[in-house]
């Protein structure tokens, strides 16, 4: 614990380093907790609480627990497994924010054959400058075209405008390097794309604000009451993610009796069903 917020100093002594340690430990009875953050001014200490659910009928079809500081999309794939792989009659739809548009999790969904209904975030710039959106990639001719209309080859997984950005007029509102503008293109990059403009279809985005609601809701059963998943009982991944789920099981259980669970022949049946 001590060990990881110190450094050698230029005099040979040990003192206080000036930065954060990756993944630093900050418990010693729980050493898998983790710092988190909600937002950029709200942070918590301990474990993410991840859920999937059957919007439907908004029940909990799954549970997974991470560190504080893993992303959100970290354990998207281990919350809809069993339904990729689940035979279907149509192709799976999912629902995310864009937490969830992550490169990683889009490949997973798109070679189940599943709909993503994750948002996919733009790329911004800092300081009001173009982003990424603004230039134009051209995949198949591997060019890369700016708001100028400048256009430069794509070079394995780099765009340079180098001296164009010298004479451009837009170079203010582009960049602030010496060396001119630099666009990155990811292997996942028309996977990307593709996920940015479908979201900005009209059919496509009243889909998402007709289902992301339920879902906002069911975090918000799971949070409301004192012993709910905003305060971890116990200690370790392990444990604290069997009290999630046994949690998620007694949500969906107040869920089915609003349905009006009742018994039918030699099984279980809901008035929703």
């Amino acid at each position: 614990m001590l060990g990881q917020d110190l450094e050698d100093g230029p005099d040979g002594r040990y003192r206080i380093a000036r930065r954060v340690a990756p993944d630093r430990v900050i418990s010693t009875v729980d050493p898998q907790a983790r710092h988190g953050r909600k937002t950029a001014a709200h942070g918590f200490d301990g474990y993410k609480g991840h859920v999937a659910l059957d919007p439907d009928v908004e029940l909990v079809t799954a549970t997974a627990v991470s560190a504080g500081n893993a992303g959100d999309a970290s354990v998207a794939a281990e919350l809809v497994a069993s339904e990729l792989a689940a035979p279907a009659d149509a192709p799976l739809t999912v629902y995310g924010d864009a937490a969830y548009g992550a490169a990683a999790f889009a490949e997973v969904l798109d070679a189940a054959g599943a709909e993503s209904r994750c948002k996919v975030a733009a790329p911004s710039a800092p300081a009001g400058r173009f982003g990424k959106a603004d230039f134009s990639i051209d995949l198949a001719a591997r060019t890369v075209t700016c708001p100028a209309e400048v256009v430069v080859p794509l070079l394995q997984t780099s765009a340079y405008f180098g001296l164009a950005c010298a004479r451009c007029p837009l170079a203010i509102r582009c960049t602030s390097s010496k060396e001119g503008r630099r666009i990155e293109v990811g292997p996942h990059e028309a996977l990307l794309a593709r996920g940015r403009a479908a979201s900005r279809d009209p059919a496509w985005l009243a889909d998402y604000r007709a289902t992301r609601p339920k879902v906002e809701r069911k975090i918000g059963h799971l949070m409301r009451r004192r012993h709910g998943g905003r305060r971890a009982r116990v200690r370790g991944k392990l444990k604290v993610g069997a009290d999630f789920a046994l949690l998620a099981a007694a949500v969906n259980l107040a869920r089915l009796a609003v349905l009006g669970l009742v018994r039918s022949g030699s099984g279980w049946a809901t008035g929703a069903a």
